[in-house]
């Protein structure tokens, strides 16, 4: 009887894990330089998959293609976004974006044939816009493809906490 009790708790205790890191959250690799200066490869960050309420200037993770990729959400669903001397134009209001990142190389939503962003879609960059493959490349992401969104680093150890 002493066995099955202790057989019990370890088990309670695996499914307990299971079901966090399968559900709730978990760790996430950055890989590249696509989101420097905020992200550095090898930065290990923590991966919320239970937030589906995304907004404008969220870290999110996507998965393209079975690739796991990090980037910051940029256009809204039902919004025309440009870019014009490096500010960020949300149907045509100056809206703020992230500071202390590389040029944003000029573009209009209508360059990718697109009059506003559809329904249950994304339009996501990466902080280093001059090197990062986003939707500028790969086009727009289906909210099915977000995984969830990122906001707490926890290696390096230096580096813990919120960015």
């Amino acid at each position: 009887m002493k066995y099955i009790k202790e057989i019990i708790i370890y088990a309670s205790i695996i499914v307990t894990v299971i079901l966090l890191r399968t559900f709730i959250i978990t760790p996430v690799t950055v890989d590249g330089q696509s989101m420097e200066p905020t992200l550095h490869d090898n930065n290990v960050l923590l991966l919320e998959k239970y937030n589906k309420n995304y907004k404008r200037l969220d870290v999110v993770v996507i998965d393209l293609n079975g690739e796991k990729l990090i980037k910051r959400i940029i256009g809204l669903p039902g919004e025309y976004i440009a870019y014009k001397d490096n500010i960020l134009f949300v149907n045509n209001i100056q809206t703020e974006d992230v500071g202390n990142i590389p040029k944003t190389s000029d573009f209009e939503l209508s360059d990718f044939g697109y009059d506003v962003i559809p329904e249950d879609y994304y339009f996501v960059l990466g902080d280093n816009r001059i090197n990062s493959s986003d939707s500028r490349v790969f086009g727009l992401i289906h909210k099915d493809d977000i995984i969830g969104t990122t906001s707490f680093r926890i290696f390096p150890i230096s580096e813990l906490g919120l960015f």
